[in-house]
């Protein structure tokens, strides 16, 4: 494969700072017809960028900094990996710009939807346990990349690989064959009343920006049989998932027999790491798993970087949770953390062999 596929680990460690610059990265924002919703995906790709395009700052707000690319730009000659993603309940896929941001600069195409139903602003606990429309849309985005005209030439489409965070990560696992059960899930939230289980105890939610009042959700009411499903896309071929959620409802059967490479991330030590996302057993149970945790982070700490002033702002709108409270090291470190584990599975497992 040729080199401006693949920056070395040793050179990408050393220069994380420089390698997502905005005229290293391109990114569009498309529409990708997802039959299965009735209507079509807002997604947004980062790839490797020649010159020209806007600078912008993607996922910029008053709380988040934004990441910096080349709207528009054009696509650097050549052919790459893609890696598909799926942000966490309640987010949306430009907040996952850091990363995606690396990926691209190291020489791969990086595509996520924001999922409806559990998305910001339209984020609601009944849409939450709908697994497989998230993987639906995973494999949707990768059915128009790699059959588009204008995307198909730069794709290696037997080099796929899937990325989640949180409830992106559950997306993830599922994509890859990992199945759940929902008695399983349901056990897990009788008695666990924190996290996804407090979502489902019902009081608020978002529809079309707005919050809404929702009643309490009875998990055993999900449709059995797509919760159980499997939503395995055999054209995945890597998988990396942080902070996986439903972390306690998948059955070690499935895990037993997903037949790709599985990184999983934690974030923070064994004692602080909750168990809706405990992933250490999960690794432990798959084949090709492997596992590493990052000390001095949290969950939110994937999130992007923080404004001054933005842990105020949260607190004034009703925000109870802790997005920008500060953890033991910068979040600017941590994401140097998340970058480098990702970067070295997806390239050790998408490159050529």
């Amino acid at each position: 494969m040729p080199l401006l596929q693949f920056v070395p680990i040793a050179f990408f460690v050393a220069s994380l700072a420089a390698s997502a610059q905005a005229s290293d990265v391109g990114v569009r924002e498309i529409k990708v017809p997802a039959p299965k919703r009735g209507a079509d995906l807002n997604v947004t790709v980062w790839y490797p960028a020649g010159a020209g395009g806007e600078p912008v700052l993607i996922g910029d707000n008053r709380i988040f900094k934004g990441a910096p690319a080349s709207k528009n730009a054009p696509l650097l000659d050549g052919r790459y990996p893609l890696v598909v993603v799926s942000h966490g309940s309640g987010g949306r896929i430009d907040a996952v710009g850091w990363l995606a941001a690396d990926l691209a600069a190291a020489g791969f195409i990086v595509a996520g939807p924001n999922h409806p139903g559990s998305t910001s602003g339209n984020s609601l606990p009944a849409e939450t346990p709908k697994l497989w429309q998230r993987t639906e849309d995973l494999s949707a985005v990768i059915d128009m990349l790699t059959t588009s005209a204008e995307w198909k030439s730069a794709i290696e489409a037997d080099r796929i690989g899937v990325l989640g965070f949180s409830l992106g990560g559950a997306a993830a696992m599922e994509l890859s064959g990992a199945r759940a059960s929902l008695e399983a899930y349901a056990r897990y939230c009788d008695s666990y009343k924190k996290w996804d289980c407090a979502w489902y105890a019902g009081g608020r939610g978002y529809a079309d920006d707005a919050p809404v009042t929702v009643d309490k959700i009875d998990l055993r009411t999900i449709d059995k049989v797509r919760f159980e499903q499997s939503n395995r896309d055999p054209r995945i071929k890597a998988a990396v998932l942080v902070e996986p959620g439903l972390a306690q409802a998948y059955t070690q059967e499935s895990l037993k027999t997903v037949a790709i490479p599985m990184k999983f991330i934690n974030l923070g030590s064994k004692e602080t790491i909750p168990v809706a996302v405990a992933s250490e057993p999960l690794a432990a149970l798959a084949p090709q798993g492997s596992y590493a945790a990052i000390a001095g982070a949290d969950h939110f700490s994937f999130l992007p970087e923080c404004k001054d002033g933005a842990a105020e702002v949260l607190k004034s709108v009703g925000e109870v949770d802790p997005i920008c409270n500060t953890t033991e090291r910068p979040r600017a470190d941590i994401h140097a953390d998340i970058s480098k584990l990702t970067l070295e599975a997806l390239q050790h497992n998408l490159a050529d062999q």
